[in-house]
C-alpha cells in the first residue's frame, strides 16, 4: 500500500486456469464494490505474465520542440506500431503534453460566491452534444442534436457564470492558459530529451517474428518523418534470444562435425560415415517437423535440447552400424550382415533410447518453476531420440546393405591399419577385465572410495537458482534524499550521464528521472528522488570486459558523488522474466512496523559484511515528509462540511480538477480547473484557502483542519494479511548457496520477539523449491528406467546389474563442477536427469551381448570377456561422439550460451566418469550378482530335491 493506491498480488497453484481465476476475481471484486469508500476507483484486475514485459523499448527524440513530438508520436508513431500484427499494446512516456488551464484567481471566486467545483461543474454541463429526439418535417424525419462542444480554447473565456450577483464570465474569474501539463517525469536519451516508447506483445504472439515487423515498420517511418526524428532501440528481448539461438545452433552444427569425424577415426571407412552422417540431418528434419507438430517453438530451451540430441542422436545409428560392419569383416554379404547386425542389437538400442526417454517424463509431469521452464527442452530431447531410433533402426541398415563394401584388401588393410590399435585397446581391456574378475572386492572398493571422495568435493560446489548471463545491460538508480524535487534530482542525473558516457563500452543510456508511468499508478506518483539508466553496452564478442566489471567500474566513478545513493544492477534474461527481484530477500512478517523496520535494519547491517554480498538496503526507505490535515469534526460539522467534502476542496485548490476536454483535430486535450501554482508553495495559502458550505458560507480551511507536518511511510508491506518487512540484496563473486548459508549464520543470533518471524525467501526460496521438485523427478526417473529394462530383458536381475552404472556418474558430476569453477543450478540439475537415462546405455549393450553369448553357450566369464572387447568400439564410439558433440556447449562462450553450459557441463563429466568405470565396474558386479542368484538357486535346489526326498 502506498499514498492513494494499493497493489494486491495474488499467487497461484502451477497447472491453475488464470482466465478463469481472473474471472472469479472480478466476481468477488464485484460484489464489494458497494462496500467501498466514496472516491475509491473501480480496482483493476489483470495477469501478470511474461507479456506485460515490453519485448522492445524505443528512445525516439528529434531536433524539434517537445511537444510536437509527443504529438506526433502519439498520433503518427503509436497508432502504426499498434497495427503491426501480434503488438498488444504501445506506451509512450516523457515529453511535454499540452493541457488547457483554466487558473482562477481564489479572491475573485471567493467575492463572486463561487466555489471552483461549481466552475469544474459548469464547463462539464456547457462541453456537450446532445441529441433531442427526431422531427418531421412532411414526409421526411430528422434527428436533433444540440450541438454544444467548444471548438477552441477561446470560446472559454465566454463561459457563462451564474452568482448570486448575477450572470458574469469566466474570464472574470479566470485566467485561460493553453500550455502544458506539467512534467514530472523527464527522459533523456544519451542526454538529449528523447521520448520512451514501450511495445507489448500479444500473448499468443512470436516475439522474434513481431520484432521484426517492428523493425521493419520503425524503418519506414524513420524515413517518413521529419529527418530531424530519430529512433533508437534501447532493449529489444528478439535481438538477444536471436543471438542465444544462433550460439546454440553454432555449437549443435560444431558438435555434430565432430561427432562425424570421431565415427571416421573410429571406422576409417567413408561409406560407413556417410551413412551416419545422412542419419544425422534426416533426424533433426524428423525433429523439425515433431517440434512443429508439438506446438513448441524455436527458442533457447527448444534449441538447447537439440543440442543435447545431436550428440546421442547418432548413438543408436552408430551401434547398429558397427554391428553391421562387424558381420561384413567376418565375410557376410550386405543384406545378411544389415538383417542380422541390426536385429541382434535392435533390442538392446531400443532399450536404451526408451530409457533416455523415459527420464523426462517426470519433468513434463510435475509442477513447479523448473518443470515449466524446461518442459520444451524435455519434449524436443524426447523427439530428437524417437527420430534417431527410427533411423537407425529403419535407415542405416536399408544404407547398410546398398553401400556398405568390404573387399579382401580393404579387410586387411582395416586389420594392419586401422584397426592395429582398436586390437591393442581391446585386448589390453581384456586384461583389465580378466585382473578385475579375478579382485572383485578390490574393485569395489576403488569405487566406493572413488565415491566417498566426491562426497568430500560435494561441500565445495557451489549452489545457485540459475546460472548469471551477460547481456550487455545493466541498471544505475540514484536515490536522493526523500523528497527531493524533479528538478535537483535531473542536475543529478546530468552528472552521472557524463561519468558513464566516458566508459568506453557503453553505446546507450536511456534516462528517467521521476516515477515512470507503472510507478505513477503504483506510488501515487511520488519517486522525485529517483533517477533510472537503462545501459547498452557493446556485444560480447566487441568487448574484452564482462558486463560485471563494467558494473563495477560504474560503481567506483559514482561513489564520489555526494548525498547520491548509487545502485547498479546487471540485467539478467534469467531473472527479468521472472520480476528482475534480487537474489537475496530476507522478509520479517509481524504486525508493528516499528519492530519489523529494526529487525530488517539488523539484518541488512549484518549481511553487508558477508563477503559477496552487495547493496544491502531494507524496504523501510526514509520516510516521505508529509503535510497532514486534521479535520476538527465538531467545528466542520458546525459548518454542515464532511472529512471527504474538504479533502475535495483542498484536493481541487492544489492539483486541480479534469473538468473536460476540448477535442480539436482529432486530438483531446484535458481543460483542468485549479488555483494558481503559487498555493503549492505557500502553506499559509493552503491554511487561508476558502472552503463554500453548503449553506453558501466561505471559511477559511483553518478554521475546520488544523496542518501538521510529519513523517510517513512510504510503503506498507502484507504477505497474507500479515505485515511484512525485508532485508535484499545483489551477489557477486560468489554462488547463492554459499551466501545464503553464511548469512543464515550471521542472522541465527537474532533476537526475534514473539510473535514475529525471519523468512529467507527470494532466489534462495525458488532455488530450494526448484531442487526438491527435481529430486522428485529424478527418483521417478530412476524408476522409470528400471521398469522400461525388466520389460525389455523381462528379468529383474539384470536392470539391477545395469543400475549400478548410475551411482558411478556422481564422481564425474562433482568433479566437473569442482573443476570448471560451475555451481550446481537448476540446468544442472536437468542435466543430472538427463545422465540418469544416458548412462545406463552403455551397460544395456554390454550386458545384452553377454546374455546373448551366454545363450550361445559361451561360460559366463569367458562371455563377459568376449562381450567387452566386441563392444569396447561401439561403447567408445557413442560415448565420445556424444561428448564432443556437447563440448562446445560446455565452455559457455557466445550470447545467451550461459544457460546451457552447467546442463552440458554435467552431462560431459558425468558420461565421461562413468563410462570409464562402468567398463570394468558393471562386468564386477554381473559376475558378484550372478554368483549370489546361483547359490540362491542351489540352495532352494537342495531344499526342493531334500522335501521331494522326504515325500
Amino acid at each position: 500500500t502506498t499514498a492513494g493506491n494499493s497493489l494486491i498480488l495474488m499467487m497461484f497453484n502451477w497447472g491453475t486456469d488464470m482466465d478463469t481465476a481472473t474471472l472469479k476475481m472480478r466476481e468477488r471484486l464485484d460484489m464489494m464494490k458497494n462496500w467501498m469508500p466514496d472516491g475509491v476507483e473501480n480496482p483493476m484486475v489483470f495477469q501478470m505474465d511474461l507479456t506485460l514485459m515490453p519485448i522492445m523499448m524505443l528512445g525516439m527524440g528529434g531536433d524539434m520542440d517537445q511537444a510536437r513530438l509527443k504529438s506526433m508520436a502519439e498520433d503518427e508513431v503509436k497508432s502504426r506500431l499498434e497495427r503491426v500484427p501480434g503488438v498488444a499494446s504501445v506506451f509512450i512516456e516523457g515529453g511535454l503534453e499540452r493541457e488547457i488551464k483554466v487558473i482562477v484567481d481564489e479572491h475573485k471566486l471567493t467575492g463572486y460566491g463561487l466555489s471552483l467545483d461549481q466552475i469544474v461543474q459548469t464547463l462539464r454541463a456547457d462541453n456537450v452534444n446532445l441529441s433531442a429526439g427526431q422531427v418531421e418535417d412532411g414526409k421526411r424525419e430528422y434527428f436533433l442534436r444540440t450541438m454544444g462542444e467548444y471548438q477552441s480554447a477561446s470560446e472559454l473565456a465566454q463561459v457563462v457564470l451564474v452568482t448570486p450577483q448575477g450572470i458574469i464570465r469566466l474570464l472574470d474569474v479566470a485566467e485561460i492558459v493553453d500550455g502544458f501539463k506539467s512534467q514530472r517525469t523527464i527522459n533523456r536519451l544519451n542526454g538529449e530529451p528523447s521520448l520512451s516508447i514501450n511495445i507489448q506483445k500479444q500473448s499468443d504472439a512470436n516475439t522474434v517474428l513481431v520484432a521484426n515487423r517492428l523493425n521493419r515498420e520503425i524503418a519506414k517511418l524513420q524515413q517518413e518523418l521529419p529527418g530531424e526524428v530519430s529512433f533508437r532501440v534501447m532493449f529489444d528481448q528478439a535481438s538477444y534470444i536471436k543471438e542465444s539461438i544462433n550460439t546454440v545452433a553454432s555449437n549443435t552444427v560444431i558438435g555434430g562435425i565432430i561427432a562425424v569425424i570421431v565415427l571416421y577415426l573410429f571406422l576409417r571407412n567413408m561409406r560407413s560415415t556417410l551413412i551416419i552422417g545422412t542419419a544425422i540431418p534426416i533426424s533433426i528434419i524428423s525433429t523439425f517437423g515433431l517440434i512443429y507438430f508439438g506446438g513448441h517453438t524455436l527458442n533457447m530451451l527448444t534449441m538447447g535440447g537439440l543440442a543435447l540430441g545431436v550428440g546421442m542422436m547418432v548413438d543408436n545409428s552408430i551401434v547398429i552400424l558397427e554391428n553391421i560392419y562387424r558381420y561384413r569383416q567376418l565375410g557376410y554379404s550386405r543384406f545378411e550382415a544389415a538383417k542380422m547386425g541390426a536385429s541382434e542389437v535392435g533390442t538392446a538400442v531400443t532399450a536404451s533410447t526408451l530409457t533416455t526417454v523415459a527420464v523426462f517424463l517426470p519433468i513434463v509431469f510435475v509442477q513447479g518453476f523448473a518443470s515449466q521452464l524446461f518442459r520444451p527442452m524435455a519434449f524436443v530431447v524426447a523427439f530428437s531420440l524417437v527420430s534417431s531410433l527410427i533411423v537407425a533402426l529403419a535407415l542405416v541398415p536399408m544404407l547398410s546393405s546398398k553401400f556398405l563394401k568390404v573387399k579382401d584388401w580393404e579387410k586387411f588393410e582395416l586389420a594392419q591399419n586401422t584397426g592395429a590399435w582398436q586390437e591393442k585397446l581391446g585386448l589390453k581391456y581384456q586384461a583389465l577385465l580378466t585382473w578385475a574378475l579375478g579382485r572383485r572386492k578390490t574393485v569395489i572398493g576403488l569405487v566406493v572410495a572413488g565415491l566417498i571422495a566426491a562426497a568430500a568435493l560435494v561441500p565445495t560446489v557451489g549452489t545457485e537458482f540459475l546460472p548469471g548471463m551477460d547481456a550487455g545491460e545493466m541498471e544505475v538508480n540514484a536515490n536522493l534524499a526523500i523528497g527531493t524535487i524533479v528538478s535537483d534530482t535531473d542536475g543529478i542525473a546530468r552528472q552521472i550521464e557524463e561519468v558513464l558516457l566516458g566508459i568506453p563500452e557503453i553505446t546507450t543510456i536511456f534516462t528517467t528521472v521521476g516515477p515512470t508511468g507503472s510507478e505513477m499508478i503504483e506510488l501515487g506518483a511520488a519517486q522525485t528522488e529517483r533517477a533510472r539508466f537503462r545501459v547498452k553496452l557493446t556485444g560480447l564478442s566487441e568487448r574484452n570486459r564482462s558486463t560485471g566489471a563494467v558494473a563495477e567500474e560504474v560503481r567506483q566513478r559514482l561513489a564520489v558523488l555526494p548525498g547520491v545513493e548509487i545502485t547498479v544492477r546487471e540485467v539478467d534474461p534469467n531473472t527479468e522474466g521472472m520480476g528482475g527481484g534480487r537474489p537475496i530477500n530476507i522478509q520479517v512478517r509481524g504486525d508493528d512496523l516499528a519492530i519489523l523496520e529494526d529487525l530488517s535494519r539488523q539484518i541488512a547491517d549484518r549481511i553487508e559484511a558477508v563477503p559477496g554480498v552487495r547493496e544491502a538496503e531494507t524496504s523501510f526507505e526514509e520516510t516521505r515528509p508529509e503535510v497532514r490535515l486534521v479535520v476538527d469534526r465538531q467545528r466542520a460539522a458546525n459548518y454542515g462540511l464532511t472529512a471527504a467534502q474538504i479533502a475535495q476542496a483542498v484536493r481541487s485548490g492544489v492539483q486541480g480538477q479534469v473538468a473536460t476536454r476540448l477535442r480539436m483535430a482529432g486530438e483531446e486535450i484535458d481543460i483542468r480547473v485549479m488555483l494558481d501554482d503559487g498555493i503549492k508553495q505557500d502553506l499559509i495559502r493552503i491554511e487561508n484557502m476558502s472552503i463554500k458550505t453548503p449553506l453558501g458560507v466561505f471559511v477559511p480551511l483553518k478554521e475546520v483542519a488544523q496542518i501538521v507536518q510529519a513523517q510517513g511511510p512510504v510503503t506498507i508491506e502484507r504477505i497474507n494479511n500479515v505485515r511484512v518487512g525485508s532485508a535484499s540484496a545483489d551477489i557477486s563473486g560468489r554462488d547463492l548457496g554459499s551466501i545464503m548459508r553464511d548469512i543464515q549464520e550471521v542472522t541465527k543470533d537474532i533476537v526475534v520477539p514473539s510473535g514475529y518471524s525471519i523468512e529467507y525467501e527470494g532466489q534462495n526460496q525458488q532455488m530450494r523449491e526448484s531442487f526438491q521438485d527435481l529430486a522428485v523427478a529424478l527418483l521417478l526417473a530412476i524408476v522409470l528406467v528400471y521398469m522400461v529394462m525388466a520389460s525389455q530383458f523381462e528379468s529383474l536381475l539384470h536392470p539391477f546389474i545395469i543400475m549400478f552404472a548410475m551411482p558411478t556418474t556422481f564422481i564425474g558430476i562433482v568433479a566437473s563442477l569442482f573443476i570448471t569453477g560451475r555451481a550446481l543450478s537448476v540446468p544442472a540439475f536437468i542435466g543430472i536427469i538427463l545422465l540418469a537415462g544416458i548412462v545406463v546405455n552403455n551397460a544395456i549393450v554390454l550386458v545384452d551381448y553377454i546374455n546373448t553369448l551366454r545363450r550361445q553357450g559361451l561360460e559366463r566369464n569367458e562371455a563377459i570377456l568376449q562381450a567387452g572387447k566386441t563392444r569396447l568400439r561401439p561403447i567408445l564410439m557413442t560415448t565420445s561422439t556424444t561428448i564432443l558433440a556437447l563440448f562446445p556447449l560446455t565452455l559457455g562462450l557466445g550470447e545467451g550460451a550461459e544457460a546451457q553450459a552447467p546442463m552440458a557441463t554435467v552431462v560431459v563429466g558425468g558420461l565421461l566418469f562413468s563410462t570409464l568405470i562402468t567398463l570394468v565396474f558393471i562386468p564386477v558386479v554381473y559376475s558378484g550378482l550372478d554368483d549370489l542368484a546361483n547359490k540362491v538357486k542351489s540352495k532352494d535346489g537342495k531344499k526342493a530335491l531334500h522335501k521331494l526326498n522326504c515325500q
